[in-house]
């Protein structure tokens, strides 16, 4: 089964080696057949502290390497 890739806003790089993520959707409400935003946030694994509060970043599933991270940022790619 392939890894789910997600991509959100960074909210918070205060923890060493992590990074808050949060990720934003557009779903249909079920009675009031309204679209509306439902976000959620991530604990993802950022090895060497690259990225900052306010970056959009995308994020990739990997075996739990804590408690709450289950995540990992996926680099930034080549320009």
């Amino acid at each position: 089964m392939p890894k789910r890739i997600l991509e959100g806003l960074v909210v918070s790089d205060k923890g060493d080696k992590t990074v808050v993520v949060k990720v934003e959707r557009t779903v249909l409400h079920p009675v009031l057949k309204k679209t509306v935003r439902v976000s959620k946030r991530y604990h993802a694994h950022d090895e060497a502290n690259d990225f900052k509060a306010g970056e959009k970043i995308r994020i990739i599933e990997c075996a739990p390497k804590s408690k709450l991270k289950t995540w990992e940022v996926l680099p930034r790619e080549a320009n």
